[in-house]
């Protein structure tokens, strides 16, 4: 039931096509959001044209429909041109929003496009109040929070962000992904395509072992041996559905709801859309209970197993779907006996739901889920003792379980709802129309059209056609208005319709139906007239973007090397010891990411933690003593409650020496620069800079950005050349070693193998010195690390290594580079420090062939101590595009 609130949040729907995006609005759909052919997160989809964008923002319009366009991947520097010519268009044409991941395309659409609305992508991680915070300080209206979120979390940050009128968004139902969306480079780094450049192959629906097993002096694993677990799809989660909790969310200060679903077919859309409309309806007319049958429909649709999400406290197993990360269909029953002189299987009922002639069947067994008998039905079942009996087309075992995997008449219901011209009439559009007529038959109309944000759009129509004298029987008001409140093939509804008019006048109805009709049809035009900007404004936007280019010519870059600086060597490690032996094989400045327990580490897995104030303190000395920089790297995940037990040990620290941190996330770095503000900020790689305007930000002011691993030595050239004509800028940091990091993720995989029963011997060999791993089908290993709060990290199957590119990164203009040597033992630190060191001597004092050979005599020093191989990453051919 409503109680506290008096409307309902935006019910928002996926399209991933035309014939999708008029099923969304058939099925009830408050706004529906699409992409374009270029830009958008889901490349895969069939997506839409320009010309079909345009007019899907014509059709969503004239039924008061929003329709929010995403372009929300990251944006290389030869591509910021185009993406703002798209965007002007987009808002020329009156789309309703626009999502963005791009910090530097943010930055340009609230310079160049001011009046262009701008939604903040879930690619940006924003899980926190503070990134709420940043987002409307860059021009954001509203925030699709991360769904990693509870919903207790999500109404502190709009309770604490309330004055900021950014709105938040949170997803309402479909896949979820298993790394926090924005920080995932798994497809990346294992072929080339890229979630961040909408090219996902979806790896973490892929098979997967546990391995572990003991590890040598630099950290490299031998010895292995599988950890068995209850299913091999160890990153499938299931899917969300938040339906049963839905009067919560109506509740909730979110402001939309949002649908996951652009890979879906216009079917599943109908079906789950018009699940949620009528379910959200009824909450607001207080009529509503959750439906069995509702539910019956969701999982029909599509289902890898539903899980009420992060959002209601759903963790770990009742989050995972690790048997299996396909279609599950809807389980109805299970064999009881079958007979193979027959080909029949008797099945017992679970649900009262009977297949019907057409349906698609799955039978399997618990002990193999994804081998199975799978069949469409063709006869139809016949009713037994103890059930129905069905033909099957090859044996299946007694016990099996039995889905329906597509419905016949789920199929047709989807059918006739996308067949709906026009939404309910409940949801039609409201019309106050004024008419008057003169005493000579000259008819006049005004009216009003209430557009479902409350706006009024006013329509005003003269027509010259006149009503004549009437002879024998005049036209009479009544008659009128029957005639003018048909509104039939139109989105409209007319609420109130007053009409003066002395009754002595005729017309036959032929012209009243043409009035009629002309004046719905003037109606749709200043309806789609009233989103869009005025062509005065318009043309003044594309001058801009003409008159001051978003970048410079390429051929206006600087034909050679930039004038080059001192390499500088920065290591990230996560203990005490590597931090010694980083700093005496010489390291300028080490960003240290202690272990750090928080009210996050729920999952049982016990780990011992230091105190953090001791580890930050003891590891300052050390790197005085060294004469290096010391860097706290903060994790790039840290909600509010993990933040506020984070800042006043930031605080204590920074009185005592500590100079500088390094975050991933920009409200994390708002809230430090607010709270301390001489203390410098460094970004992570988390931060996902892929442009020279994301380095160009101003607020928070970094004095160290680390560029994209995913950039190209000539994307990473371009950045570099275009930030090096700006003053005041952060020098620019680039990993060149280490097990990059390609997952974070709440799912904690040691606990597959604690069971979350806290053995301190067991978890000393999963979360100390010993590996562990998840091994793909082709045999690449990935390492798996769990942090104080039990999220765990995947690392690439191979090392990144640029040792022998140390020239060409210098000359670019890069000033810093970076080891990664977390989740390393001190041995690799020290070694692994002390070969960069070489190289950099090497590349500042050597020339030529003298010069090579020295690089790939270090760069084997690096082969024989490498975990997994080592790989250049995307540095030399980049993402596939």
């Amino acid at each position: 039931m409503m109680t506290s609130r008096t409307t309902l949040p935006e019910l928002l729907a996926p399209a991933g096509s035309p014939e999708a995006f008029r099923t969304a609005i058939a099925a009830g759909a408050d706004a529906v959001y699409l992409s374009g052919k270029r830009f958008g997160a889901r490349r895969y989809a069939a997506n839409f044209s320009d010309i079909e964008i345009q007019e899907a923002v014509t059709y969503a319009h004239a039924r008061g429909i929003r329709v929010y366009v995403t372009v929300n991947t990251l944006i290389h520097d030869r591509e910021l041109a185009g993406v703002m010519e798209y965007l002007a268009w987009l808002w020329s044409i009156g789309v309703d929003a626009v999502l963005i991941q791009d910090t530097g395309l943010a930055a340009l659409a609230r310079e160049y496009l001011p009046d262009l609305t701008i939604h903040a992508s879930t690619q940006l991680t924003i899980h926190n109040a503070d990134g709420v915070r940043w987002a409307h300080g860059h021009g954001f209206s509203r925030v699709v929070l991360a769904r990693e979120l509870m919903l207790d979390e999500v109404t502190r940050i709009a309770d604490e962000t309330e004055d900021t009128g950014v709105g938040l968004e949170v997803f309402l139902h479909g896949a979820l992904c298993y790394s926090y969306s924005g920080q995932c480079l798994l497809s990346s780094v294992i072929g080339g395509r890229s979630g961040n450049r909408g090219m996902c192959a979806q790896p973490c629906r892929k098979p997967y072992t546990l391995v572990t097993g003991e590890t040598d002096a630099y950290g490299r694993p031998g010895h292995l041996r599988e950890i068995p677990t209850n299913g091999k799809y160890l990153l499938s989660p299931k899917d969300l559905s938040t339906y049963r909790h839905l009067p919560e969310l109506v509740n909730s200060p979110v402001v939309s709801l949002k649908i996951e679903g652009r890979m879906k077919s216009p079917e599943y859309v109908a079906i789950v859309v018009s699940s949620y409309r009528r379910a959200l309806d009824a909450i607001a007319a207080g009529t509503w209970k959750p439906s069995e049958e509702v539910i019956r429909d969701l999982l029909l649709a599509f289902n890898r197993g539903f899980t009420q999400g992060y959002l209601f406290g759903d963790r770990y197993n009742s989050l995972m779907g690790r048997d299996a990360p396909d279609n599950r269909g809807l389980l109805i029953g299970r064999v009881i006996k079958s007979y193979q002189d027959t080909s029949t299987a008797i099945i017992r009922s679970v649900l009262p739901v009977l297949p019907v002639t057409g349906d698609g069947l799955f039978i399997v067994t618990p002990e193999n889920p994804e081998s199975g008998c799978g069949f469409a039905l063709n006869t139809t079942p016949k009713p037994t003792r103890d059930g129905y009996a069905l033909i099957v087309p090859s044996p299946v075992p007694d016990g099996a379980s039995v889905f329906i995997t597509s419905s016949r008449d789920l199929e047709n219901r989807a059918h006739r709802i996308m067949a709906k011209p026009f939404p309910d009439l409940l949801r039609s559009l409201q019309v106050d129309l004024d008419i008057s007529v003169d005493p000579e038959g000259s008819i006049r109309f005004e009216g009003e059209i209430a557009r479902p944000d409350g706006t009024l759009i006013p329509v005003s129509f003269h027509p010259d056609r006149r009503l004549e004298p009437a002879r024998t029987h005049p036209l009479t008001r009544q008659q009128m208005e029957e005639q003018f409140r048909k509104t039939g093939g139109t989105p409209f509804a007319v609420r109130r319709c007053r009409i003066q008019y002395n009754e002595q006048l005729f017309a036959p109805v032929s012209l009243l139906n043409d009035l009629r009709r002309e004046f719905f049809r003037i109606a749709l035009e200043r309806l789609d007239a009233a989103s869009r900007p005025s062509a005065a404004d318009v043309e003044a936007a594309r001058c801009r973007l003409k008159e001051q280019p978003v970048t410079p010519p390429m051929a206006a870059l600087p034909a050679g090397p930039v004038p080059a600086l001192p390499l500088s060597l920065s290591v990230y490690t996560d203990s005490l010891e590597g931090i010694r032996e980083a700093v005496g094989a010489g390291a300028g400045t080490i960003c240290f990411e202690p272990l750090i327990a928080t009210p996050n580490h729920t999952c049982g897995c016990d780990i011992p933690v230091p105190t953090l104030r001791a580890q930050v303190l003891a590891a300052l000395d050390t790197c005085r003593e060294a004469g290096a920089h010391l860097v706290w790297k903060i994790p790039r995940i840290t909600h509010d409650t993990e933040l506020a037990l984070l800042m006043p040990d930031l605080v204590f620290l920074h009185e005592h020496g500590l100079a500088a941190c390094m975050t991933g996330n920009h409200g994390i770095a708002c809230a430090i620069s607010r709270a301390i503000p001489p203390l410098a900020l460094h970004g992570s790689s988390g931060l996902s800079v892929f442009n020279h305007r994301a380095v160009g930000q101003k607020s928070p002011s970094y004095a160290l950005l680390t560029i994209s691993p995913e950039l190209s030595r000539d994307e990473i050239g371009i950045l570099a050349s275009l930030t090096g004509q700006q003053e005041h800028l952060p020098v620019l940091s680039l990993i060149v070693q280490g097990c990059s990091e390609a997952m974070i993720t709440e799912d904690c995989i040691p606990r597959l193998a604690l069971h979350c029963h806290p053995d301190r011997a067991v978890h000393d060999d999963l979360h100390g010195p010993a590996f562990l791993g998840i091994c793909d089908e082709t045999g690449r290993m990935f390492p798996v690390r769990s942090d104080g709060s039990c999220r765990t990290r995947i690392g690439n199957a191979s090392e990144l290594c640029l040792i022998d590119m140390l020239p060409t990164i210098r000359d670019m203009g890069i000033a810093d580079i970076a080891i990664d040597a977390r989740n390393r033992p001190p041995a690799y630190t020290g070694k692994i420090t002390a070969i960069y060191r070489d190289a950099i001597q090497a590349a500042g004092t050597e020339t030529g062939r003298s010069r090579d050979t020295t690089l790939m005599q270090l760069k084997e020093q690096v082969k024989q101590i490498a975990l997994g191989g080592i790989t250049t990453g995307h540095f030399v051919r980049g993402l596939k595009e």
